[in-house]
């Protein structure tokens, strides 16, 4: 039996450019014979005049200096006229790549209209640059004999240019993985030489024009992710040459056009949604309120017409809202489809039984690949699949709930390839399941097995069965224990994943026996101890990822990496050794490199030039020596640099600030080390995502380039100057998160906020601002955090920011902030879950509003002089009466948006509270389960609502040092969370509630210096406390209290009585006579002294008479 080819669509898209590209080479114009024919004058001006526009980074047009622009890189000439008919300089984003280095290009800039010279120009392929912020020009349609035109995967924005109509030979249009907006132009019907379209992955809206059923000679459409709407042109049945259509992803509505059924020569068919909510089915049955076919006639018909399509290979409907209930009111139907159908995909529905396999069996006997992931099945195929589907090569069964029994389905069938099971219910050992699959057939036909994101156990065990194993998949499941001696791999195995484990011990010499073709390996995420394995057996090894283990031990100064890794990690081990340039010989090959938090010194010499370009370096907390590495001056490409924590005590070279603005990167971090110096003020060419500049000692102004980041941390420095940075315009400012806490900075905080729309996360916390907080905030409408704690800022809290409706924590404690708390940051800021406005000088009672807050979690106005009392609706703080995931991390994300693109970034709060009589601070991860509130060293008065007791899932309630009156309430016990208490220094009375003794998590308790009274409840929780938690209620007693009790009350001791009651009138009238009486003696004497000089001078006369008395006696007894 002949193998049947199958094609996706990058290889249709691939056929059709090869194709094309032959159409124009065949003209027999490029130059190819000895003639020599230079370009033309006006066009190489041209093409200078269009690299003058373009950022050229990686040198792709460094040949374009020579007089001949016929010899240049990407330009092909007619060998007759000299005319440039070829401009090629399709660029690479692929991250890592096989190839060398130089096939790693892309420019990026403005494109010139200066290209309209090259008016015979055929060929236009700049796919996979970076022109962000341009839109496709309409000049190109002034480039009339062009043939192919390719700009997808540019990041161009705008609408698709109605001038392209004018390229009547145009075969080939691809526009695909833009950010293209608006309608399809009709006039693209009008291309009637048109064999190839691609407007895929854009935003395109509205309805496909019927003018595309024009296209005659098409036979690639491609319209998928959009967001098209409408129903489908009955006029795309005119397409007979037509091999591939993908319309999926959009949100089409109603039916399938009847006249689809005349596409004889269509090969692939995708008609899902990708999203979900509406769009094509073939359903008659409501899921999710979408929109669905009327009535089961028209599905039937559908399919019988889909069916009868005679050479469809591939078949997709992807997200179509299928269920079961769909294969029930088929099972009258009688139907086939065509015996070419290879491919079907049927992925993300709702298929819950096994009726689906016997289905797909029926219809289609030559199935060579079946998709079925992301369903609701449970059920697998009955043990005699295999012979029913007897070609079927590839089978993808993931984000199911399938059991361990599911493998024994598969066994037998011998024909298969490739089996992804990953994201299911498996539960059982390891040796279970491979068991039940090795006793088939398909222990030897099988290529590819995932069963990662399972749970299952067991440790690993002797794969050798599988034969022909090449990938094996193991990741994130439970496997424990160490790998048994004797276990060996499969001879053909090329990857293996066993991250995310609990794996533990040595890995066992015997294990690598037959490892030598592995080309990735992945142990990253385990137990593993011992020593690094030795990596000279892999041949062929491409990625090794063994970070977040155990491994510990020395790394020799002999030891060599194998020469064709592309990524080596490991980071988070307990490694030592030196690693110099010898262990890096002949890596040429390396994109990542990862050695980050492990006990390794790094050295090289000067001037070391490294065999590699890196993208990615993580040496974090490795040790660099005192001066900023060289070496890294040599890496062109890189996108990731972590050389945190590093032992660097230098100043910064220029060299890095300027690779740093004219170069992209994903994420730079070069904090806590000892970095120093002035950052010198650059002019961005490039942008980058994340900076951190964190604990080091720069000094200075900052410069306002470094708001070109997304993400810029600059905290724990000697920064002086903001201004330059917050004010300064010109650099479009793009930063979501900015840290500029714990430096130096003072005076006023600048008032230009206006900026910074973008910004959701900013702290200015820890430096000597003063003054009011600026006005302009009020416009960061997207703020999240805001921090400006340990200031000494003045005045009201600007109205502005009710404004900021997102907030999730506002932190201004320890500021010298005055007024009233405003009412509307309860009535605004609903997103609340952190307010710390501690140790202010707000007045005033609480605002009602304040009680809209459901969402915080943290509630600190204390040391103010706030006063009133609590009101009774802080029940309706919601979050704090419902329990926090046990997960503990809350994720706090944000859409940050570049030009016309954007991407998702999120960050962390932290925020200081006093707790167990100690300010700590407590982060992320902590903050998601603590529920607290502080009003503590006011003035509040009257009772402590009893509401309060609602708020059962608090953690910590502290209202010490007020004025609060009344009885504790009784159902305090309620808060069977509470680890931390503190009522004391209040005028609290009546007797402890026995509800108290209840809450068994409580750790701290103070209810020392009130009026209460009677015996303190017995129980082991509340007598384990020391007795100065309630010291200070004179009619209190019990343990832990020295004072016992007697029926409930204190036991008064015997004492004497020296006087009644009336001996103590005596006694005060008394003490009145004595004050008197001093107070007359004292000045009657002092005061004639001070009055008359005669007296004054008799008197101090004899002082000094008596002193010389005085002294002449002594001198005379110590001379005895």
């Amino acid at each position: 039996m002949t193998t049947m080819s199958i094609m996706n669509p990058f290889s249709m898209k691939l056929i059709q450019a090869i194709f094309l590209i032959c159409l124009v080479l065949q003209a027999d114009q490029f130059v190819c014979s000895k003639e020599v024919v230079r370009c033309i004058q006006s066009e190489r001006q041209a093409l200078l005049q269009f690299k003058f526009g373009l950022v050229d980074k990686f040198g792709m047009l460094s040949s374009w200096t020579t007089e001949d622009c016929c010899e240049w890189y990407g330009i092909g000439c007619s060998n007759i006229t000299g005319h440039v008919l070829m401009l090629d300089l399709h660029g690479d984003y692929y991250y890592y790549n096989n190839n060398d280095d130089n096939n790693n290009y892309y420019i990026s800039g403005d494109i010139h209209k200066s290209l309209m010279e090259l008016q015979q120009l055929q060929y236009l392929n700049l796919s996979r640059n970076n022109f962000e912020g341009n839109s496709i020009l309409g000049f190109f349609g002034s480039l009339r004999n062009l043939r192919y035109l390719d700009l997808s995967y540019c990041h161009f924005g705008g609408q698709i240019p109605i001038q392209l109509e004018s390229l009547s030979h145009l075969k080939y249009l691809n526009l695909s993985n833009n950010l293209l907006d608006g309608l399809i132009p009709h006039q693209l019907g009008g291309l009637s030489n048109l064999q190839f379209l691609d407007l895929s992955h854009n935003y395109l809206e509205g309805s496909i024009p019927c003018q595309l059923g024009n296209l005659s000679n098409l036979q690639f459409l491609d319209l998928s992710i959009n967001y098209l709407e409408g129903s489908i042109p009955s006029q795309l049945g005119n397409l007979s040459n037509l091999q591939f259509l993908d319309l999926h992803g959009n949100f089409f509505k109603g039916k399938l056009p009847s006249q689809l059924g005349k596409l004889t020569n269509l090969q692939e068919l995708y008609l899902g949604n990708e999203y979900g909510d509406s769009g094509l089915t073939i359903d008659n049955r409501d899921h999710n309120g979408g929109q669905w076919l009327s009535n089961l006639t028209s599905l039937t018909h559908l399919l019988k017409m889909v069916g009868k399509l005679p050479k469809l290979r591939e078949l997709s409907l992807q997200n179509c809202g299928l269920s079961d209930h769909f294969i029930h009111s088929l099972s009258q139907s009688k139907f086939n489809f065509s015996t070419s159908l290879s491919i079907l995909d049927l992925s993300d529905n709702h298929f819950a039984s096994s009726l689906i396999f016997h289905w797909v069996s029926n219809i289609s006997s030559n199935l060579v690949k079946l998709d079925l992931s992301m369903n609701l099945l449970e059920d697998p195929p009955s043990y005699g699949y295999g012979t029913v589907m007897n070609s079927l090569q590839e089978i993808d069964l993931s984000y199911n709930k399938l059991k361990g029994v599911a493998f024994k389905s598969f066994m037998n069938v011998c024909t298969l390839r490739s089996l992804v099971l990953y994201a299911n219910n498996f539960k059982e050992e390891l040796q279970t399941v491979l068991h039940n699959l090795s006793g088939g057939c398909v222990r030897n036909s099988l290529q590819v097995l995932d069963l990662s994101d399972n749970r299952i156990t067991g440790t690993l065990p002797d794969l050798s069965a599988f034969t022909s194993l090449k990938t094996l998949d193991l990741s994130s499941n439970q496997l424990s224990g160490e790998i048994p001696g004797g276990s060996s791999l499969p001879y053909q195995l090329e990857h293996l994943s066993i991250a995310s484990n609990t794996l533990e011990g040595v890995i066992p010499k015997s294990f690598w026996t037959n490892a030598c073709k592995l080309k990735s390996l992945d142990l990253s995420y385990n137990r593993f101890s011992g020593t690094l394995p030795d990596l000279s057996i892999f041949l062929f090894l491409e990625m090794f990822d063994i970070s977040e283990n155990r491994l510990n031990g020395k790394i020799f100064e002999d030891i060599r990496f194998p020469t064709t890794l592309w990524i080596l990690r490991m980071n988070s081990n307990n490694l030592s050794g030196v690693i110099s340039e010898f262990h890096f010989s002949g890596m040429s090959m390396l994109k990542e490199l990862d050695l980050s938090d492990n006990s390794l010194a790094l050295t090289f010499t000067e001037n070391w030039v490294p065999p590699f370009q890196l993208y990615n370096i993580g040496l974090r907390s490795c040790k660099l020596g005192l001066t900023f590495p060289k070496w890294i001056q040599t890496q062109k490409y890189l996108q990731d640099l972590d050389i945190s924590k590093a032992g660097i005590s230098d100043n910064v070279p220029e060299w890095f600030w300027a690779k740093l603005s004219s170069q992209w990167c994903n994420n730079i971090n070069i904090s806590n080390n000892n970095l120093k110096g002035l950052i010198p003020n650059l002019q961005v060419k490039n942008r980058c995502s994340v900076l951190s500049l964190s604990s080091n000692e720069f000094e200075g102004p900052i410069p306002p380039f470094l708001k070109g980041s997304t993400v810029t941390d600059l905290s724990k420095n000697k920064f002086s100057d903001s201004l330059p940075f917050l004010c300064k315009n010109g650099i479009d400012a793009v930063l979501g998160q900015f840290d500029l806490s714990n430096n130096q900075l003072s005076g006023r905080i600048p008032n230009c906020w206006s900026n910074f729309k973008s910004l959701v996360y900013v702290d200015l916390s820890s430096n000597n601002f003063s003054g009011k907080i600026p006005t302009s905030m009020g416009s960061l409408v997207e703020l999240q955090a805001f921090l400006l704690r340990n200031n000494n800022l003045t005045g009201e809290i600007p109205f502005s920011l009710m404004n900021c409706t997102k907030l999730v924590m506002l932190d201004l404690r320890d500021n010298r902030l005055e007024g009233h708390i405003p009412y509307w940051i309860g009535s605004e800021l609903k997103e609340l879950q952190v307010l710390s406005l501690q140790r202010n000088q707000f007045y005033g009672s609480l605002p009602l509003e304040l009680c809209h807050l459901q969402k915080i979690q943290l509630f600190d106005l204390s040391l103010n002089n706030l006063s009133g009392r609590i009101p009774k609706c802080i029940k309706n703080f919601t979050s704090m009466t419902q329990k926090s995931s046990s997960q503990g991390y809350t994720h706090h994300q944000y859409y940050i948006t570049r030009g016309s693109s954007g991407y998702g970034e999120e960050y962390e709060l932290n925020a200081f509270l006093t707790w167990k009589g100690v300010e700590q601070v407590f982060n992320n991860n902590e903050l998601s389960l603590l529920k607290s509130i502080d009003l503590s060293s006011n003035h509040f008065s009257d009772e402590i609502p009893p509401e309060i007791a609602d708020l059962i899932q608090l953690v910590s309630l502290n209202l010490s040092r007020n004025n609060f009156t009344g009885k504790i309430p009784s159902r305090i016990g309620k808060l069977i969370s509470l680890d931390f208490l503190d009522l004391s220094r209040n005028k609290l009375l009546g007797s402890i509630p026995s509800s108290l003794s209840r809450i068994d998590r409580l750790a701290v308790l103070d209810l020392s210096h009130n009026q209460l009274s009677g015996e303190i409840p017995t129980s082991t929780q509340l007598q384990s406390f020391d007795s100065s938690c309630y010291e200070d209620n004179l009619d209190l007693c019990g343990l832990p209290l020295v004072k016992l009790c007697v029926e409930g009350k204190p036991r008064h001791e015997v004492k004497l009585k020296i006087q009644d009651d009336e001996d103590l009138l005596l006694n005060r009238g008394f003490y009145i006579s004595l004050t008197f009486g001093f107070i007359i003696g004292f000045w009657g004497v002092f005061g004639s002294i001070l009055i008359k000089r005669s007296w004054r001078h008799a008197y101090f006369k004899f002082m000094n008479n008596l002193v010389d008395a005085i002294y002449v006696k002594c001198r005379w007894w110590l001379k005895d």
